[in-house]
């Protein structure tokens, strides 16, 4: 089951949506108000970016980027706000490059299936709505979950660049994934 930007697994209800300006102050308690955040540790950890602060995101931040990105969608399950999908073209204004991500920001939503088919309706909303023949995701090795993701997704390993990003004193593989259209639309359905 799944079309556009809803499905059920399990008797939840996954959405995708666009952030709205009323939700700005719950997304950023969810997101960005915990330093310590267990989600901070796997989400490009060796980038050291710092969270921003309620009035920096609020004023700033969200509408020059969240409330207007249609490549930024919030994870709702069962109504309830717990993470978001990306997207962004690493090639700028070619447009021709594109990949994907996502946050769970609350470890108690893992391991429920939850990434595994809101990334699923992303990228069946991705391939619908461009006319891109490859999609891709980038992470590390020590980010065991997305590598499982992305393998579950049906997404192959395309590169893998040794010790090349360091976080708590060592080298860590950048790994690369992707997936054609035309393989997409030989498993979306399974």
């Amino acid at each position: 089951m799944g079309e556009g930007n809803l499905t059920q697994i399990n008797k939840l209800k996954i959405e995708l949506q666009q952030l709205k300006q009323a939700e700005l102050t719950k997304f950023w308690q969810l997101a960005f108000s915990d330093a310590e955040a267990e989600w901070i540790n796997w989400n490009g950890p060796y980038f050291a970016e710092p969270l921003p602060n309620k009035l920096e995101f609020i004023q700033e931040i969200s509408s020059k980027d969240y409330l207007i990105d249609p490549f930024k969608k919030i994870i709702w399950v069962d109504n309830q706000m717990v993470g978001m999908v990306s997207a962004r073209y690493v090639d700028g204004d070619l447009k021709r490059w594109l990949e994907i991500g996502i946050c769970l920001y609350q470890s108690a939503t893992w391991r429920q299936h939850i990434g595994y088919y809101s990334l699923k309706l992303w990228l069946d909303q991705l391939f619908r709505e461009t006319d891109l023949p490859h999609i891709g995701l980038t992470t590390w090795s020590g980010n065991y979950r997305m590598l499982g993701l992305a393998e579950k997704l049906g997404m192959k390993k395309e590169a893998q660049v040794r010790q090349f990003r360091y976080w708590q004193n060592q080298y860590w593989d950048s790994v690369k994934y992707g997936i054609l259209r035309t393989e997409w639309q030989q498993i979306k359905d399974k």
